[in-house]
C-alpha cells in the first residue's frame, strides 16, 4: 500500500493529464497485446509450416533410402550423383565406412520439430530399428565422407556447392542411417527455408518504429482531443474562483451537452447568488435608514424622564440596540465584494497600522519582507489585518507580526500572548457576534472582527485559521494565494 501511495503521488494531478496519461497507457497496452497476439500467431504459424515441411521433407529422404537401399551393392556409386538431385530438393548423398562426427546445433523449439518428424515418418517407413542419427551443423565444420574432411575440402564438382547459400551459415540437416556392416548412408540437404533456426524476433526494426509512430499519432490526435474537452472546464473553474472573489464572469454556454448544461446552471447560479447579495445590501440599507429616525426619538424622549436611573437605563439601552444595526451595517460594509483589485503593498500596509498602534502606546512588531505586489482589494486587506491587529492588542497587550512570502502564497501570522481559545472553540470564534472571553465584556466589541477578516480572506481565495501557540498565546495565519 505505501509503494502504491507513493507512485499515486507522481499520478498527474490535472484531468487533461490524467486523460492522456490513461490514453498513452490504453495505447501502449492495445499495441502490446496486438503484438503479443501477432507473435503467438505467427509462432504457431512458423511451427506449423516447419512441422509440414519436415514431414515432406522425411518422405522424400525415405523414398531416396528405400530406393537406394533396394539397389544391388556394385550399383550404389553409380547413382549416388543422381540421388544428388531429386524432386527440386538437393541432397549431398554418400556412403561412408564409419559414422561421421557432427557438431550439432544447440537445441531450439523448431530444430526440435524438425528433428521429431523425421524420426517419426523415417521409423514408420523404414522401420524402428533403424539407428538413425539426425542432426544440424553449419557449412563451415560439416565432415563428409570422413571425420578429416570438411565439406569446404570438396570440388565443387562433387555437388557440395548445393549446401551453401551465398555466404550465409545456414543450418545444414545430417542424416545417417546404417544399411550394411561398415557403411552408412550420409544424406545432407538445406531447409527449404534456410533462415528458420535464427533466433532474432519477428518485431523487426521497421516494425517497431512503426508501432512508436502510431502511438505518437494517437497521443497527439489525443492530445488536441482532451485540450478540446478540458477547456470549457478551465473556464468553469476559472469563473467559479473569479466569482468566489467577487468578480461574476459568466461562463460561454458552448460545447458538449453536458458541459453546455453545466455552464447554464453556473451561470444561473451567479445570477441567483448576486441577487441574494444585492437584496441583502438594500435589506440592511433600509434597516439603517428606517431605524435611524426611531432610535433618536427615542434617545429625545428617554432625555425628558423625571427619573434619573431610569433614564440612564434607558439611554444604555439605546446605546446598544444602536450599536447592534451599526455592527450589522458594518458586517454588510466590510465584507463589500465591489471594491476593484490592484497591486497591494502589504508590508507597506502593515508598517502603517504599526505605527498607528504605536502611537497609542501599544508595542506591535513587524518582522520579513514581501518581495513581489500582491494583487488584492486594498481597503479590504486593511479591515482584515486591523481587525487581527486590534484582536491580538485587545486581548494580549502586543503582537508580533510575521510575513512569509514565496512564489506560491503570501502568508501573514500575527501572534499574541494572550490566553489564547480553547481548542474546541478555535471554529467558533468565527461565528459572527461570539466573543469567547468575558474578562473585558464590558468593553467595545460586537465579535465581528474574526468573522468579517475571514470573509475577506475567503474573497481573495485565501483562508484564515487559528492555533494555540505552545508558549501561550494565539496566533491567526492568514494565507493568500498568488
Amino acid at each position: 500500500m505505501a509503494w502504491l501511495a507513493k507512485r499515486l503521488r507522481h499520478w498527474p494531478r490535472s484531468a487533461s493529464g490524467r486523460i492522456l496519461a490513461v490514453l498513452a497507457l490504453g495505447v501502449l497496452l492495445a499495441q502490446l497485446v496486438s503484438s503479443a497476439i501477432w507473435l503467438t500467431q505467427w509462432r504457431a504459424d512458423s511451427e506449423a509450416n516447419v512441422r509440414e515441411m519436415s514431414r515432406h521433407m522425411a518422405f522424400r529422404v525415405a523414398s531416396t533410402v528405400q530406393f537406394f537401399t533396394s539397389l544391388p551393392t556394385a550399383y550404389r556409386h553409380v547413382v549416388l550423383d543422381q540421388l544428388r538431385d531429386m524432386g527440386g530438393t538437393r541432397f549431398f548423398v554418400t556412403l561412408n565406412r564409419e559414422e561421421i562426427r557432427i557438431n550439432d546445433l544447440p537445441d531450439s523449439r523448431l530444430k526440435g520439430v524438425v528433428v521429431d518428424q523425421f524420426r517419426d515418418v523415417l521409423g514408420r517407413e523404414l522401420g524402428p530399428d533403424q539407428h538413425l542419427r539426425i542432426a544440424f551443423s553449419r557449412p563451415s565444420d560439416l565432415h563428409v565422407i570422413s571425420n578429416e574432411i570438411l565439406l569446404t575440402d570438396l570440388p565443387e564438382r562433387w555437388g557440395s556447392q548445393a549446401l551453401r547459400v551465398g555466404s550465409r551459415e545456414a543450418p545444414i540437416l545430417v542424416i545417417q542411417i546404417p544399411i550394411a556392416d561398415e557403411q552408412w548412408l550420409y544424406l545432407a540437404t538445406l531447409m527449404p527455408d534456410p533462415g528458420f533456426l535464427e533466433t532474432g524476433t519477428p518485431l523487426s526494426n521497421e516494425r517497431l518504429l512503426s508501432l512508436l509512430i502510431s502511438l505518437v499519432v494517437m497521443m497527439l490526435f489525443g492530445v488536441w482531443i482532451v485540450r478540446s474537452l478540458t477547456r470549457p472546464l478551465r473556464r468553469l473553474a476559472r469563473a467559479a474562483e473569479s466569482f468566489g472573489q467577487g468578480q461574476a464572469q459568466p461562463v460561454p454556454e458552448t460545447g458538449s451537452y453536458e458541459l453546455e448544461m453545466t455552464a447554464r446552471a453556473f451561470n444561473a447560479m451567479q445570477l441567483r447568488i448576486q441577487r441574494y447579495l444585492d437584496d441583502r445590501e438594500r435589506l440592511f440599507a433600509s434597516i439603517s435608514h428606517d431605524l435611524k429616525t426611531p432610535i433618536t426619538r427615542l434617545r429625545l424622549r428617554a432625555e425628558m424622564l423625571d427619573d434619573d436611573d431610569e433614564r440612564e437605563a434607558f439611554c444604555r439601552d439605546l446605546e446598544d440596540l444602536d450599536m447592534l444595526v451599526k455592527g450589522a451595517l458594518q458586517s454588510v460594509k466590510d465584507t463589500d465584494i465591489h471594491e476593484n483589485r490592484v497591486e497591494v503593498d502589504l508590508h507597506r500596509l502593515l508598517e502603517h497600522l504599526c505605527d498607528s498602534a504605536r502611537l497609542g502606546g501599544q508595542t506591535v512588531t513587524l518582522q520579513g519582507e514581501q518581495h513581489m505586489p500582491f494583487f488584492g482589494k486594498p481597503l479590504a486587506l486593511r479591515r482584515c489585518l486591523g481587525n487581527l491587529i486590534d484582536n491580538a492588542l485587545f486581548y494580549g497587550g502586543s503582537a508580533a507580526i510575521r510575513m512569509d512570502d514565496s512564489p506560491e502564497r503570501l502568508e501573514i501570522r500575527v501572534l499574541d500572548d494572550g490566553p489564547g481559545i480553547p481548542e474546541d472553540k478555535l471554529e467558533r470564534a468565527f461565528a459572527p457576534y461570539t466573543r469567547l472571553s468575558t474578562q473585558r465584556s464590558g468593553q467595545a466589541g460586537m465579535g465581528l472582527g474574526l468573522s468579517i477578516a475571514r470573509n475577506i480572506a475567503r474573497a481573495h481565495g485565501g483562508e484564515l485559521r487559528l492555533q494555540n501557540r505552545p508558549e501561550g498565546g494565539l496566533e491567526a495565519c492568514l494565507t493568500l494565494p498568488r
